[in-house]
């Protein structure tokens, strides 16, 4: 997120046999397979950390180590790199990625950002208009880039309406304290540290996903080598996702504070940050995949974000969205 996002960060943590997740069919018992996801902070996440927590992956024959980012931009090159082999992003980092000829594939939704992402400001700054000529702190290539973009592109700006601070998104919140930053875009658990300074009285929430839902999705996503080497190492992953989920739904406070103690706040906290996200179970991963102008799906929220990545000249053309998918893995697991 879409990060949250998740630093983008969006640490590292590392089963029950819930019925459902037996209903996916658990590999046999074996040497596992490990993988190595990158990933950053993010309240969208909480069911891989809970999967993870709990070593809910190795009913499916799988060992996963999840390895933390503090910068969000720098996901794409290291799965490129295979410094890891696999990483959570944000769908537009997908987008870029593959317009500019990486080989990277989104094989399942995470979740949408539903006012988990935010522009933050003064209180005496009430709409984007008031934007222009100010300073804003942002962190460049990220859900937060794109975030402020739309914002501003929908209210007839851009970024030459304004004064673009390069900024990762940990440190807005100390920057705004300090009153050298009037607006800042950033996700959870910054929005909410934010939004509590001062007494709760100098800052508040101009825009968020939840204005622009379905923009900012996060996804799984791995190289196509990675695909073809390693699929039901991939598909393990899926499953360990779906079984971390099905755990936090009949678990919620439990879930809550093995999630909060990655995102660093108390569960009370992590729960109230993870109303700002909505986690996608696996029987409605599909609309994702499906040909539509929804912002639901990857060609509507595709279209949407590589538009505004063309006119930032942050990609040299739009892509075939097709491309920037392997729905296969979500299609077989739903059969």
């Amino acid at each position: 997120m879409t990060a949250p996002r998740f630093s983008f960060v969006r640490k590292s943590l590392a089963g029950i046999s819930l019925a459902a997740a037996a209903a996916l069919s658990p590999v046999a018992a074996h040497a596992a397979d490990s993988m190595t996801i990158g990933t950053v902070v993010w309240a969208g996440y909480g069911p891989f950390y809970v999967a993870d927590k709990l070593d809910l992956y190795d009913q499916f024959g799988l060992d996963v180590e999840l390895q933390f980012f503090n910068d969000p931009a720098l996901l794409p090159s290291a799965m490129a790199g295979n410094a890891v082999d696999g990483a959570m992003l944000t769908y537009d980092q997908v987008v870029g990625s593959v317009a500019k000829g990486l080989p990277h594939r989104v094989v399942m939704p995470i979740d949408f950002s539903y006012g988990g992402d935010a522009i933050v400001a003064d209180k005496s700054i009430t709409s984007i208009a008031d934007f222009k000529g100010k300073q804003v702190g942002f962190n460049p290539l990220s859900p937060s880039d794109f975030l402020l973009a739309y914002a501003l592109q929908i209210n007839g700006m851009g970024e030459k309406d304004i004064q673009s601070v390069n900024m990762t998104p940990e440190g807005i919140p100390s920057a705004m304290a300090s009153g050298s930053l009037p607006i800042g875009v950033t996700y959870e658990p910054n929005v909410s540290q934010i939004l509590a300074m001062g007494g709760g009285d100098k800052f508040h929430v101009v825009y968020s996903s939840k204005d622009a839902p379905g923009l900012i999705t996060d996804v799984l996503a791995f190289t196509e080598e990675q695909i073809e080497e390693n699929p039901e190492a991939i598909t393990a992953m899926i499953k360990g996702y779906q079984a971390g989920l099905e755990y936090m739904q009949a678990h919620p406070e439990e879930s809550a504070e093995i999630i909060g103690k990655v995102l660093g706040v108390s569960g009370a906290e992590a729960l109230e940050q993870m109303e700002g996200v909505y986690n996608i179970p696996l029987a409605e991963m599909g609309q994702n995949f499906v040909e539509s102008s929804e912002t639901t799906s990857f060609y509507g929220s595709g279209a949407v974000i590589a538009d505004l990545l063309l006119k930032n000249k942050q990609i040299p053309a739009i892509p075939d969205f097709a491309d920037t998918f392997d729905a296969s893995f979500v299609s077989e697991l739903t059969k």
